[in-house]
């Protein structure tokens, strides 16, 4: 006989490999697979089972006295059911149990589960119960439960022990007849066989759930490699649209100098306007790549306790200076006694003056500009400046976070992303909203308490 080479023993080993994913998400599958399919099911079994226990005969062919073997049961029962309450009652109403305890716990529950079922197979013809079918049922609700194989593995191994175990202690008493075949014998053929299916599903069951959450694992970082791809080619774009808001200024600067040396060779008077364009064009590239450094700088300054109500009208008097009479009424609503945001001022600052100014830019004539600040129930402070100006179509609104879309005459299309790009940074969210004829509202929400994240 071949023996099989080495390297498909390996391969087969690397692929049966356990990849359990992190304990928060194992401890949330776990939980909500508890709580939204077993809860239910093993209500409606301990209803039978406690019809079945005190209100009916289901021990009629027992050899030893009904009230011994019931008993013992009843006694079980009353244990297994109290413990099932509590464990019930966690996972409804103690929802943020810690992990650990929780794990702890549902796993104690499954291998109770398991005791009971045997012991109801003990009461009802032993090696032959029906209760062995519902063995068959707890070891695939294992393996769906427990992404780990040590747990897995223990509680399956030990439902058929425990069904080993007794189906060896009805033969031992000769409790009942349903123990034997018709000769009169012990099935051990029989028993023997229902054995290695309970330790066929239990390896079947783990080399499935291991293969599914390899299969989940791939998905995922098909994803992520999908995203990281995406990222690159809208580096790729940003880099190609930096070049051209770049190249076009130094095209026209060129142009501009070349008429002004020949002009100089030729003994020709200097066009002022020659040195207007050349003007023009050099502020309109250095506008370009002050706005870029709002990217490169993010590292720069230090994280200050700012006040968020402070903040905004600090923003509101360089957006809408009361000096330069904008016919524009500011309608303020700022929450007191606000928590601190830890960030830095100059990101906030800049996304606060690019939203009003904004907001100020798409009034035309009079209006009217709301700014609020509030705590929400999330700890998180929700600054919102919304305007009654022309508004935003659909079509343009799924773009005005993309580099270099504008809509103004003068625009670079960098302020609005440089906003997303500053509030995120520290765990934040901004939302726009807007309908044509009735204005735009922007929302930022920062959380009071968070660590920077470097997004690149």
């Amino acid at each position: 006989m071949k023996s099989i080479p080495r390297p498909t023993w390996e391969s087969l080993r690397e692929l049966l490999r356990e990849t359990a994913p992190p304990a928060e998400q194992m401890s949330s599958r776990l939980q909500k697979v508890e709580r939204h399919v077993i809860l239910p099911v093993k209500a409606c079994f301990i209803l039978l089972v406690t019809y079945h226990l005190y209100f009916a005969s289901w021990f009629e062919n027992i050899t030893l006295p009904q009230t011994e073997a019931q008993l013992g049961v009843q006694r079980f029962f009353a244990l297994y059911l109290l413990f099932n309450f509590a464990v019930a009652g966690m996972l409804l109403f103690w929802r943020n149990a810690p992990s650990r305890l929780m794990q702890r716990v549902l796993f104690t529950s499954n291998f109770t589960d398991g005791l009971l079922v045997s012991a109801l197979a003990f009461m009802t013809g032993g090696a032959q119960s029906i209760g062995y079918w519902l063995l068959l049922g707890l070891i695939a609700r294992n393996a769906i439960s427990w992404p780990l194989a040590v747990p897995q593995l223990v509680l399956n191994i030990s439902c058929s022990l425990c069904y080993i175990v007794a189906s060896l202690i009805s033969v031992l008493f000769n409790r009942s007849v349903s123990d034997f075949d018709d000769a009169g014998e012990f099935p051990l053929e029989t028993f023997l066989l229902r054995i290695l299916v309970l330790w066929l599903v239990t390896g079947w069951c783990y080399v499935f759930q291991v293969l599914l959450e390899k299969q989940r694992r791939a998905t995922e970082e098909a994803q992520e490699y999908a995203m990281r791809q995406e990222q690159l080619r809208s580096a790729g774009k940003l880099a190609g649209k930096i070049a051209h808001q770049i190249k076009n200024p130094l095209g026209i600067i060129n142009n501009a100098a070349y008429s002004l040396a020949r002009a100089l060779r030729e003994g020709k008077t200097i066009n002022s306007q020659q040195v207007e364009i050349i003007r023009e064009e050099v502020e309109r590239a250095d506008q370009t790549i002050t706005q870029l450094m709002g990217y490169a700088k993010l590292a720069e300054g230090k994280v200050e306790k700012i006040d968020a109500a402070e903040e905004l009208e600090r923003a509101l008097d360089l957006s809408v200076p009361a000096a330069a009479r904008y016919p524009i009424e500011i309608e303020r609503n700022c929450q007191p006694d606000l928590p601190p945001l830890f960030m830095q001022r100059s990101h906030l600052h800049e996304a606060l003056v690019n939203l009003l100014t904004n907001a100020r830019e798409a009034i035309v004539g009079k209006g009217r500009i709301r700014v609020s600040a509030r705590l929400n129930p999330n700890q998180e402070i929700v600054i919102v400046v919304a305007d009654d100006g022309p508004g935003i179509s659909k079509t343009k609104l799924a773009e005005i976070f993309q580099p270099y879309y504008t809509t103004k005459v003068k625009g670079t299309g960098l302020g609005l992303p440089i906003v997303k790009h500053n509030i995120e940074m520290y765990g934040g969210t901004i939302q726009v909203e807007s309908e044509l004829g009735k204005g735009t509202r922007f929302t930022l929400q920062l959380p009071t308490r968070t660590i920077t994240k470097q997004t690149i």
